[in-house]
This record gives structure tokens, C-alpha cells and sequence, in this order.
């Protein structure tokens, strides 16, 4: 009975961290936890039992994110070129995020994130910044490009609106593509990806 019970809860935390992280990524962080609880078929109480506070299902739904950035940052470091390196973390970091819009919104806000995220967060951030310098000393990236220009990129970026996946995923990489070459310190020319077709705005 007892092992029965331990497999119910286990199953119940996997459950709701499942339906957590599709409804973070669809719908961003605002969803109430009572909502999640809903879709999971739980209460709102078997939640907080595995989850004292939604930042704490924040940090474990998003976990495996917030290695993903900073495998794809640190990747783009260890690259001799680093323009090539940073292009390389532009592309997919915007790739991750057009896909994962509570992702975004949580690991880019220092007031949202949770304080597991907010530290990968840190290192990655510090990598980043690294990286930016040594292609400004290789010439290839504008001189006043910032950190915050890469924040207020993947903020646009996490602003497309597509009919689907598929289409979300190909019009950032079209951004990403005129991010990079407004980034270029040069005239180079990014080759662009196909123009997407977008739901009419206004």
C-alpha cells in the first residue's frame, strides 16, 4: 500500500510538471497554479504539496532550459571565431525561445525568475558578456552594442505571433537574420530565411 502511495504522488508531480511546462511555454507564467492543477486533474493543493510556491514549479518545469542556454552560450564561447560564436548563440537562443514563451519571459526577467534560474542565469549572462568583448576586439560586432540589446532582442522575439509552431519557429529565424546583421560592425549581408506568413496585426 505504502509503495502505491509514493507511486500516485510520483506520478501526480510528473503529471503536473508535464502540463506545467506545455502551459508555461503556450500561454507564459501568468496561468494561476489552480489552472494548472485543473489541467493536470489535481487539486491545487496536491500541487503545493510537491511545489511549495509557483516559483518553485517554475524553476523545476524550467530546469532543463535554463541548462539548454547555457550549453548554447557556452558552445558559442568556446568558438576561435567569435562573431561565428556569437552567431550561433543569437540564432538558437531565439530558436529555444520562439518555442518556449514562459521560458523567455522567466529567465530574462531578474524580477520573475526564479532564484534557480536567476543563477544559471547569472553565469550564462557573464559568459555572454565575455563573448561579446572578444568580438568587439576581433572587429566584427558594432562597439556600442550591450548585453541589454541581446535581452531586448529575445523580448521581441518572444512577441512573434504564428499560427503554429512550425511558423513561430520560422519567422524567428528570419529575426534573428536582421538582428545579426544590425549587430555586424561591418556591411556584411546575412543571409536572410524565407519570409513567413504572419497573422494581420492591429
Amino acid at each position: 500500500m505504502r509503495d502505491a502511495v509514493r507511486s500516485d504522488a510520483r506520478d501526480n508531480r510528473e503529471r503536473v510538471l508535464a502540463v506545467a511546462r506545455a502551459t508555461f511555454a503556450a500561454e507564459g507564467v501568468d496561468v494561476p497554479i489552480r489552472e494548472i492543477a485543473r489541467r493536470a486533474e489535481v487539486s491545487a493543493a496536491t500541487v503545493y504539496r510537491h511545489f511549495a510556491t509557483k516559483q518553485a514549479l517554475l524553476a523545476e518545469a524550467f530546469a532543463g532550459r535554463a541548462a539548454t542556454c547555457a550549453a548554447i552560450v557556452a558552445r558559442g564561447v568556446a568558438d576561435d571565431d567569435a562573431w561565428a560564436g556569437f552567431c550561433q548563440v543569437i540564432e538558437q537562443m531565439m530558436a529555444l525561445h520562439a518555442l518556449e514563451r514562459g521560458f523567455a519571459r522567466s529567465y530574462t526577467s531578474a524580477l520573475n525568475a526564479p532564484a534557480e534560474l536567476a543563477a544559471e542565469r547569472d553565469r550564462t549572462r557573464r559568459a555572454l558578456l565575455g563573448l561579446l568583448r572578444r568580438a568587439k576586439q576581433q572587429g566584427s560586432l558594432r562597439e556600442e552594442v550591450e548585453i541589454e540589446d541581446i535581452s531586448l532582442a529575445l523580448m521581441a522575439n518572444d512577441g512573434i505571433r504564428a499560427d503554429t509552431p512550425k511558423a513561430r519557429a520560422a519567422a524567428s529565424r528570419r529575426f534573428a537574420a536582421f538582428m545579426l546583421q544590425s549587430f555586424h560592425a561591418g556591411q556584411a549581408r546575412i543571409p536572410l530565411p524565407p519570409a513567413v506568413r504572419l497573422p494581420a496585426t492591429g
